[in-house]
């Protein structure tokens, strides 16, 4: 757990307002510049993604910063956990790491029924410690979690609660958390199916392109973003780069964005498939998306039913008509870069995809020097950071991709 403070990147960019079908979300409280920040978060809780039974401690049990980039190392007395310095010690002692938190995980790790449980239900333990822990040090901030909105379980894990609460009983139930009970654990897992950030492995060292997981935090103000296939932002984060605050995440704009839209992120890269965005989505986070991309994207599943009819019925297709596969396998077809309203697809990926292979990462502007500035015309990816990208190696890209009416 590190500090809990939510800074807006400039005072009054964006206000918290509630949308019908869409709960709480933020919204520009005036016109924005691509590339601005505009909220830079704080986890009010972390946890490691790794099994209690993993036998890696590579990271810091406060920070998580990678223990190789650090000099200095220290244990904690009562276990194995390691820190990466004095001062991350002292902080978790007093937070993260409280002498229940460090009791409990130990007990944890040495108890036969978890051992045994697959590992998606040892990270759900890991969370409740972090969870229960946070009501012990921090009562207030445990009040912000339990206002978090969060989705059932599905059915195939719903013994979790049940299991979990009756473990931590038996071992090391926290003293002092007003309402302890079986429905409150059930609460707390909601919450967290529903908030968690993943904090991922650097690219450096993911050399198979494959990333994974380090640790899940707990964002206050950043859980408040909805979701769209074609997001006005995204977030960056600068694990083991970071000076301070290594597991803070910032949210840039990726364009311009006008005075009262909303402003979402998408929830995981954008490339996927139609099918694989709503399947996910659903099963994920508990809602069937109706952007304006997917409403496109589904009509066009339509349409290449259609014509497998009619192919079937003997009708040649005209393949002058299909639309070109733009850095994804979804179709989409090469605009001129309008409005907000009707942004085009192909424009989007080809602006904001990064083009580093096996990335999927998304690209946004620099921040500009100062609020009346013109974004930048080099582009940061969220993903693999190093790639950048020039308005002239834009145009290059669309003269080079772009189709014939």
């Amino acid at each position: 757990m590190t500090s809990s403070a939510s800074k807006v990147g400039e005072s009054g960019l964006v206000k918290t307002v509630e949308i019908e079908g869409r709960g709480r979300a933020l919204v520009a409280s005036q016109s924005l510049r691509g590339g601005q920040i505009i909220l830079t978060d704080s986890p009010i809780l972390l946890y490691s993604a790794h099994p209690l039974s993993s036998s890696s401690n590579a990271y810091c049990s406060n920070c998580f910063r990678h223990l190789q980039t650090c000099s200095t190392l220290v244990s904690c007395s009562s276990c194995p956990c390691l820190f990466c310095s004095p001062d991350c010690l002292t902080h978790a002692l007093s937070s993260s790491h409280s002498p229940w938190a460090c009791l409990t995980l130990s007990l944890l790790r040495a108890s036969p029924s978890l051992s045994l449980s697959h590992s998606e239900r040892q990270v759900q333990a890991r969370f409740l410690v972090a969870a229960y822990n946070l009501a012990i040090v921090s009562p207030s901030h445990f009040h912000i979690l339990l206002s978090l909105q969060g989705m059932a379980l599905p059915s195939s894990d719903s013994d979790a609660p049940t299991f979990l609460h009756s473990l931590l009983s038996s071992l090391s139930p926290p003293q002092g958390v007003a309402g302890f009970s079986v429905e409150l654990t059930t609460a707390l897992l909601a919450k967290d199916k529903l908030n968690a950030f993943g904090l991922m492995e650097p690219p450096a060292l993911a050399p198979g392109g494959e990333r994974s997981v380090r640790a899940y935090g707990i964002y206050p103000k950043a859980s408040f973003f909805n979701h769209d296939c074609l997001p006005n932002a995204c977030r960056f984060d600068y694990v083991d780069t970071a000076s301070h605050h290594n597991t803070d995440i910032t949210i840039r704009l990726i364009h311009d964005v006008p005075e009262g839209s909303e402003i979402c992120l998408s929830y995981f890269p954008v490339n996927e498939t139609y099918a694989d965005r709503q399947k996910r989505l659903l099963e994920d986070y508990g809602f069937t998306c109706y952007c304006d991309r997917c409403r496109v994207e589904a009509n066009w599943k339509d349409d290449d039913e259609q014509e497998e009819e009619q192919d079937d019925e003997g009708q040649v297709m005209d393949e002058d008509q299909d639309e070109q596969m733009i850095g994804s396998e979804n179709e989409i077809e090469i605009g001129d870069g309008g409005g907000e309203n009707d942004f085009p697809h192909a424009y989007f990926f080809l602006r904001y995809m990064c083009t580093r292979e096996n990335c999927w990462g998304t690209l946004a502007p620099l921040p500009p020097s100062d609020s009346d500035a013109s974004p930048s015309n080099l582009m940061e990816c969220n993903v693999c950071g190093n790639s950048k990208k020039s308005d002239e190696d834009f145009n290059s890209d669309e003269d080079r991709l772009s189709v014939d009416d």
